[in-house]
Order: C-alpha cells, then structure tokens, then sequence
C-alpha cells in the first residue's frame, strides 16, 4: 500500500475487521501490517510446540565403581547403564580408587574395557578412559540407529 496516514491505517484495519500490527518501529517510516494477530500468536506457538516437541534433550547419568567389584555387583552396574543407554542418555562411569589401590590402575581399566565390551550394542565411548585424580572414567554414548544397521 506505500505510506500511509496512521488514521487512515487504523480505517483500513477496523473495515477488514483485522489488527494493525507494527513490524519494524525503528525504520522510518514505521512498518506496520494488517493481520488477525492472534492467529499469528497461534501459529507461532505452535511451530515453537513442534520444535520442542521433536528436540531430545540427552542427560549424562553417572555410575560409580570401585577395583575389587564383584561378578554380581557388575552385572547390575551394567544392566543399569545399558538401561540409560536404551533411554538415549549418556552415561559416565566413574572407576575410583582408594589408598594402595592407586598402584594398581590396570585393574580398574580392565573392569573399565570389560564394560565397554559388554555395552558395546548399546553404546560406545567417546574416548579411551582417563585419569582425573583419584577417578577414572569412560564416557559412553548412545550408539544411533544408522550406525547399529550399518
């Protein structure tokens, strides 16, 4: 329509019987359309709803260990992160040591290797394990669908 008078813009909205919306308030003129606002409220609300809808939020679950674990107690250890992996979280395992057990690191990477072998179905690390003071840890990751066909 160009440039128009406010008043007369304000005519134009109340006969289409629609609202007059201001688009750009810092260009010069101001730009304003005519439109039923709400339905644009509507349908703005609606995409962000989709989009909420289709995103996944993964979480980081974390699972503490210790050297001298038993068959019984990994087992459990296991099922619970293959769980969260199933679930499409990430999961940390966490492999502490306490006082002389310090020196004989090879074993908790072994526990460590043993449980990425065992979820290797479900998920695969995203790094070899390391060291972090007293703890080392392995992160796994959610294997997606396309690399379980492939």
């Amino acid at each position: 329509m160009g440039v128009v008078n406010i008043k007369r813009a304000l005519e134009l909205a109340k006969e289409s019987e629609l609202d007059l919306v201001e688009i750009a308030p810092t260009a010069k003129p101001p730009v304003c359309r005519i439109m039923d606002y709400s339905k644009f409220k509507y349908d703005q609300e609606k995409k962000e709803r989709l989009i909420r809808k289709n995103q996944k939020v993964t979480h980081l679950k974390q699972i503490r260990l210790k050297p001298h674990i038993d068959d019984n107690d990994f087992k459990i250890k296991l099922r619970q992160a293959i769980g969260f992996l199933e679930k499409k979280d990430k999961v940390k395992v966490n492999m502490f040591f306490r006082g002389r057990e310090m020196m004989h690191k090879e074993m908790g990477r072994e526990i460590l290797e043993k449980i990425i072998a065992e979820a290797a179905p479900y998920g695969q690390p995203e790094k070899a394990p390391s060291m972090e003071g007293r703890v080392m840890y392995i992160v796994l990751a959610p294997t997606s669908e396309k690399t379980k066909k492939a």
